[in-house]
């Protein structure tokens, strides 16, 4: 029996419980950071006790929600997982999926193990344990001022994946820089995709990432987009282009919610958001590709619930209220995209944090096409959060109106009460767990 490890089981489980019960705060950041200074090898320790596989997920958008629908079916397939639900996805926020998933013992009785990781802790991480798969959703401009540009990210994730040579790789083939990516570290890898145009994207205002290619340099001709920098590329120069496709989504319908084939199974989830068709690409992906049948991954998706201010829903005194995460441009447009989807009127709050896990640097926002929310039926538009005036500066360039309310709590009551009962709040990283809070406690309060 190591003591030390189930000394720093039982302190995780401690320090979680009184951060929730008490404070009302997250708690698992302190939780991995207590247990790993008392037994540094906690995770270590931990790990090597999964019977089966390691799968990892990283990526700039996506990464939250892939994982848990992946630990969602893998469940659903008869396995025990461990898995950082939440999003706390640095060093001490894994550490912790571990800790509180042990049994007092200090032991953990898991089959496998899904962990989201941030994409620059996984210098961090991976000296602790080897993954046996990495899912990789894609790679955006996210944080300037934390990350740099793209291309420190993919060097930082091109190392890790180098320092884990049997580890394969499950990749999106549909974006260029994590296709190149992942042919380039020399590791195993398969790809998912989607080989057919879903929307007609030749409008669109967005900010293009990854147009040259990372080989030769020259620009990439693409066939059409799907969003962002997805879609089916080529080198104008050079032999690189979009990889085979080993799992690939087709027949896709976009409408109360989401269906579309993949091998022989036709799937449905009751989404909004065409960006989610990759997440669970990605999932059954990596299902598939870990060795399962994926025999309920329908019944899955008919269950899955959303959670973690990802398209989660709340009823607050009869309004529809919608909590979604929204912390790059990519991911903006994508949000505007899913509000469009609801051709019902609505309201909308956008709450803009500039805390230091958020990057401090908000220019960002003007690479969001905030036009188009002019085309999806929006009754009002309130800003609010720390950096709520520069949001509405923004909104004022396109000419859409907006009210300013720093307050959270108070946007989000006054559009319950005087609103037209369909509201959407979306809101950066920091501001997602207490506006999270907030929507919970209103929903409680009938």
């Amino acid at each position: 029996m190591n003591l030390r490890r189930m000394l720093a089981v039982w302190a995780a489980k401690i320090v979680e419980r009184i951060s929730v019960k008490i404070f009302h705060r997250q708690g698992v950041t302190w939780a991995g950071k207590i247990a790993l200074r008392i037994y540094p090898s906690i995770l270590k320790d931990l790990a090597s006790q999964v019977k089966k596989d390691i799968f990892i997920v990283c990526g700039t958008n996506g990464k939250t929600t892939t994982n848990n629908m992946l630990c969602a079916a893998i469940e659903a397939e008869g396995y025990r997982v461990v898995c950082n639900h939440t999003g706390s996805n640095m060093l001490n926020g894994v550490v912790a999926a571990f800790a509180l998933a042990a049994g007092i013992n200090g032991r953990l009785n898991a089959d496998y193990a899904c962990i989201e990781i941030d994409e620059a802790s996984t210098r961090r991480v991976f000296p602790h344990f080897k993954p046996n798969y990495m899912v990789l959703t894609n790679l955006f401009r996210d944080q300037l001022d934390r990350y740099g540009e793209i291309d420190i990210t993919m060097n930082i994730l091109k190392e890790s994946m180098q320092s884990a040579p049997d580890m394969a790789v499950i990749v999106n083939g549909d974006d260029a820089l994590s296709a190149y990516l992942a042919m380039d570290s020399g590791n195993k890898y398969v790809t998912y995709g989607i080989s057919e145009q879903v929307i007609d994207d030749k409008d669109s205002r967005e900010i293009r990432e990854g147009r040259f290619c990372k080989c030769c340099g020259a620009p990439l001709e693409y066939s059409f987009y799907h969003y962002s920098q997805l879609g089916d590329y080529k080198c104008t120069k050079c032999d690189f282009s979009r990889p085979e496709i080993d799992f690939n989504g087709f027949d896709v319908e976009i409408g109360e919610g989401l269906l579309f084939s993949v091998e022989d199974k036709r799937l449905f989830a009751n989404y909004k958001g065409f960006y989610n068709v990759y997440n669970i690409l990605a999932a059954y992906s990596a299902v598939r590709t870990g060795g399962m049948k994926a025999e309920h991954f329908n019944d899955m998706l008919r269950n899955f619930n959303p959670e973690n201010g990802r398209m989660e829903e709340f009823t607050i005194k009869g309004t529809k209220t919608v909590l979604n995460l929204a912390k790059n441009p990519a991911g903006f447009n994508q949000n505007i995209s899913a509000v469009m989807q609801d051709e019902a009127l609505k309201d909308v709050v956008i709450v803009i944090n500039d805390n230091a896990q958020d990057g401090t640097d908000v220019s960002w926002l003007w690479d969001v096409d905030f036009d188009r929310f002019k085309g999806a039926n929006v009754n009002s538009i309130t800003v609010s959060g720390i950096r709520c005036y520069d949001m509405g500066l923004r909104l004022k360039y396109v000419d859409i109106e907006s009210m300013s309310q720093p307050d959270v709590e108070k946007a989000v009551c006054e559009r319950v009460e005087n609103g037209c009962k369909n509201l959407y709040v979306l809101v950066n990283y920091t501001a997602l767990f207490s506006t999270r809070n907030v929507l919970k406690r209103l929903e409680g309060n009938k």
